[in-house]
């Protein structure tokens, strides 16, 4: 599988899954290391799951939902399994969205998560950017309409602003909705010639939705380190900070703790470096409509337990 070439680069479209992964296999040096069990124990749902574990890590996008779509049957899972007692919580890379805003989407598609029990990507950077650069100002690569109230610091539109690239003193990205091949070679020659810290907020290189596969913030990061040298800070998965958020507010081990989602490079192996268990659904999400068991095999990214849905 490793050996399949990529449809296209950062800027062109990983059309599929086997796309996707190749991409994903290329850059997994960049990737935290984890160990795996030596084999998997195929279950019909995390009901049975349960049974192993106290406590779920979940993934959104393929997990829960597929775009602004609840996967069926999501919704009475999340109730059975908080019915006996398993510890729920979120963990998501979609960075464009402050907490609040992901606690509304959820709610609005039937889940009963609370605040408490959503860890988004965003708000993990966020908690850094001082740190990184203190005092700095921060260009972000963000949605039409995202809003900046939620980071303490000097924001200017990279996108709006052809100049913000150039003036600010680190980037942030968070969202490729209004992102271009153009831009990204403006960022990389604007990298080169004065180099900064790079914050990524989303890791993924691509998501899962109703029409198919969209390109992410990971895609453009690693086709940037491809490029040129830089200072790039990730947050979400498969990078520890977010997994030490989720952990602690479960209140439980790791190895009490079952990562869920539907990708190998993310959740699974992010959940393993972790010391999580790990869960891939395969009908939903990256893998849907291939064999799993393949793409496995070919990465060596073994989760504990496979069910087709949640």
């Amino acid at each position: 599988m490793s050996e399949v070439s990529l449809d296209a680069g950062a800027g062109g479209a990983l059309s599929d899954a086997i796309s996707a992964f190749s991409r994903y296999e290329a850059i997994r040096p960049r990737l935290p290391a984890a160990q795996y069990p030596a084999r998997s124990l195929s279950l019909p749902s995390l009901e049975e799951v349960a049974d192993h574990v106290d406590g779920f890590l979940l993934d959104a996008f393929g997990v829960l939902n597929v775009g602004e779509t609840a996967i069926p049957g999501a919704v009475d899972r999340m109730a059975s399994l908080r019915a006996r007692g398993k510890r729920l919580v979120v963990l998501t890379n979609a960075a464009s969205y402050t907490r609040p805003q992901l606690l509304a989407k959820y709610h609005r598609l039937g889940f009963d998560f609370s605040a408490e029990e959503v860890v988004a990507s965003r708000e993990v950077a966020v908690a850094r950017l001082e740190q990184i650069a203190p005092g700095a100002t921060w260009a972000a690569i963000a949605a039409a309409g995202d809003g900046f109230s939620d980071i303490p610091a000097h924001m200017l539109d990279a996108v709006a602003d052809p100049m913000a690239l150039d003036a600010a003193d680190g980037i942030l990205f968070l969202s490729t909705a209004r992102w271009s091949p153009t831009m990204q070679r403006r960022l990389i020659e604007s990298l080169a010639r004065n180099p900064r810290p790079l914050v990524i907020a989303n890791p993924d290189i691509v998501a899962p939705r109703e029409d198919g596969l969209t390109l992410e913030p990971g895609l453009f990061g690693h086709d940037l380190l491809d490029a040129t040298p830089a200072e790039v800070h990730w947050f979400g998965k498969p990078f520890p900070g977010t997994f030490a958020e989720g952990i602690a507010r479960t209140g439980l081990a790791p190895d009490r703790l079952a990562m869920v989602g539907d990708t190998l490079h993310t959740d699974v192996l992010g959940g393993a470096a972790a010391g999580c268990r790990s869960v891939l659904v395969t009908d939903h999400g990256l893998f849907a409509g291939h064999d799993a068991a393949r793409f496995i095999s070919a990465s060596g990214i073994r989760p504990d337990f496979i069910v087709p849905s949640i």
